[in-house]
């Protein structure tokens, strides 16, 4: 017997229909006499609905209230799903975060979850109950209801799975695993059956939507085994075979198999590009450009200084283009303080990434990447890299043809 985590999506929880197909696939992991702890999310749009409500009444919510108002969509959820077993002769309770408990900061609409206190769900499951708790939501010191961001029902599933420490998280969603790259824009993108915590993590940093990055995080920190796979399959299918499909994220170390050169590859439409020209190449100016932007709470992704000339240079960044019309405000703000000539800016561009553990052994990844969009006539206007990830930032335009191409030259599409 295993104690296992199910954590199903928004879409498998879509509808009463769907509900009973989630019941129908925990009451046969049950069945087959596993621990079983589900951690669903909001019914698919729920989350969205009442955040709307939030702001006809406020344009810019208060984050404690929006929390409040934002965390019943999983209370209904657990609810449902508890029914939905209840009804079929399974013994199930349901939990929101708050009484398990799992504590949170106080960072309403991002908290970080701090601890999980799992005596009553190990008592419920040594009863033989299947516990179902909410996601995305925690209670901090003070006994306030704190969200974890977007995606953050994946975060509370594989930090439920750690804490109770779990033979494996399964993380259900509308897809049936995890590909080389989005299969909407490349038609011959290939499934992965496994992929390092290394690689999801990149991958998810750097924008493919499988997986919120915390999660992976999570999951990497405390080694907690993951697999993603797909809810939309006959729940009644055998359960051997369920079990081993979709993609397991697991640790390089623990396989022996060599590494691919590349992975995947990943790409983010939601860049902006600011540039700061002239400012003094003094000790300082990094911090000067970037201080007010971090205090206004904007996250920077990409980062370039540029060759000082003549005691001059240029700083370019990135954010997301929510945040660039509030960026370039702050910056015209302190233009005159950290003495720059101008102030320019690009909403249009997006991020192509190419991600694999293999880097690290094998030269000549990023000279290929870079050809590749030679030979297309893209133009790259920004480079970062890290030990198993080359990400360049291009014209918005040209993201599909730049993923195809490259999906291509590194012959992703053969197993």
């Amino acid at each position: 017997m295993a104690l296992i985590v199910h954590k199903y999506g928004g879409t498998s929880m879509g509808s009463t229909d769907r509900i009973k197909n989630v019941a129908a696939r925990v009451a046969k992991w049950h069945d087959a006499g596993h621990q079983i702890i589900v951690v669903p999310s909001a019914m698919s749009g729920e989350t969205n609905r009442l955040i709307g409500l939030a702001k006809q009444l406020m344009e810019h919510p208060d984050p404690r209230e929006l929390d409040m108002i934002a965390s019943t969509g999983e209370q209904v959820s657990v609810g449902l799903l508890a029914m939905a077993l209840l009804a079929i002769g399974k013994p199930a309770v349901s939990y929101a975060g708050w009484q398990v408990a799992i504590k949170t900061d106080s960072s309403f609409t991002k908290a970080r979850i701090e601890s999980i206190d799992d005596a009553k769900v190990k008592a419920d499951l040594d009863a033989g109950k299947i516990v179902i708790i909410t996601g995305f939501q925690g209670v901090d010191a003070n006994g306030n209801i704190a969200t974890l961001g977007r995606g953050g029902s994946d975060t509370s599933a594989v930090a439920i799975a750690a804490a109770v420490m779990a033979q494996e998280c399964l993380i259900y969603t509308d897809v049936d695993g995890v590909y080389t790259t989005d299969p909407r824009v490349v038609s011959e993108a290939r499934r992965l059956k496994t992929i390092t915590f290394e690689e999801m993590l990149e991958l998810a940093s750097m924008g493919s939507k499988v997986l919120q990055s915390r999660s992976v995080e999570f999951a990497g920190n405390y080694r907690v085994p993951t697999r993603v796979l797909s809810s939309l399959t006959d729940p009644l299918m055998p359960l051997e075979e369920e079990a081993s499909s979709g993609t397991l994220i697991s640790f390089e170390e623990d396989t022996n198999m060599e590494q691919a050169v590349i992975s995947g590859i990943a790409f983010n439409r939601d860049e902006a590009k600011i540039t700061i020209l002239g400012v003094a190449d003094k000790p300082g100016i990094a911090y000067h450009i970037l201080g007010p932007v971090a205090d206004a709470n904007i996250e920077v992704d990409m980062i370039i200084q540029n060759q000082s000339v003549e005691g001059k240079t240029d700083f370019t960044f990135t954010v997301t283009r929510g945040e660039y019309v509030k960026a370039m405000g702050v910056l015209e703000g302190v233009k005159n303080d950290i003495g720059a000539a101008s102030i320019s800016g690009d909403a249009k561009v997006s991020k192509v990434s190419v991600v694999g553990v293999g880097m690290r052994s094998h030269v000549g990844v990023a000279s290929q990447m870079f050809r590749t969009l030679a030979e297309e006539g893209i133009n790259i206007l920004m480079i970062s890299t890290s030990e198993i990830k080359i990400s360049v930032l291009i014209d918005e335009k040209y993201m599909e043809l730049a993923v195809r191409a490259l999906h291509k030259a590194f012959d992703l599409e053969k197993a």
